[in-house]
């Protein structure tokens, strides 16, 4: 049976977040590199990026490289970063033919410069489509995120342009950095763990998680099905009771 017919395209997540988990262990199943791991990981996100677009998928956030990853290797560090770089400027034409938007979250300042240059590049060149937008969590960190919003709140407060009787909840999401997106419906981590590693810890409150043994440059378009059935199959509730939501 075709899986993708099985899928409502009514009630598709309107945000889907993916921890794109495994691509070192994949490269050591291979006898490669990891370096190697990363290379076909891109496939992966250009396959998943493509999927999420022609089903109607408005936000898709990919958690890129964390703040924890400038600890690994500085070899390996160089050559993600390279490797970004060479993707940003090969994926543009896709990202133009299919009309979607790319956008970065994260502390930016710490990416190399021509990083920095090649993905405001690309976020101009893509500002005016609006088919999906695509979210690459660089340099990125939850907590990191809610530190900066208690600063920036906080100096707020000091300066009397908000009253501490006015912060909620929707004061901490315009100080976010997903500020103009939509919380998450549907998480995916791939490779097999089962945990969140400091990913979208606020925006991710209510949403549905989902986790595959499947290693991220495995991952193809099926698999995207599979989570997204998996996520239909829920009954979201927000913490009221099965005959309320009917």
């Amino acid at each position: 049976m075709n899986v993708e017919k099985q899928i409502d395209l009514n009630r598709l997540p309107s945000h889907l977040a993916i921890i794109m988990d495994g691509n070192g262990r994949w490269a050591k199943k291979q006898g490669m590199l990891r370096v190697f791991g990363h290379e076909k990981g891109t496939q992966a996100v250009r396959e998943t990026v493509e999927s999420c677009a022609k089903l109607g998928i408005s936000f898709l956030t990919l958690y890129a490289f964390s703040t924890e990853n400038w600890n690994r290797p500085k070899a390996e560090v160089d050559t993600l970063m390279k490797l970004l770089i060479k993707s940003l400027k090969k994926e543009l034409p896709i990202l133009q033919k299919n009309n979607i938007r790319l956008n970065s979250i994260g502390n930016l300042d710490l990416l190399p410069k021509t990083a920095q240059k090649e993905l405001l590049e690309v976020i101009n060149k893509t500002s005016e489509n609006n088919r999906m937008t695509l979210t690459l969590a660089l340099s990125y960190g939850s907590r990191e995120e809610l530190i900066s919003v208690v600063k920036a709140i906080s100096d707020k407060v000091k300066n009397n342009i908000i009253s501490t009787t006015s912060i909620d909840e929707s004061i901490i999401n315009q100080h976010l950095y997903t500020q103009n997106m939509p919380d998450v419906d549907l998480l995916i981590r791939t490779s097999g763990e089962h945990r969140i590693s400091n990913f979208l810890l606020w925006q991710i409150a209510y949403a549905e998680l989902y986790f595959t043994e499947v290693l991220w440059p495995d991952f193809r378009e099926e698999h995207l099905h599979e989570a997204i059935i998996s996520y239909q199959k829920r009954e979201r509730r927000f913490g009221k009771t099965s005959e309320q939501i009917k």
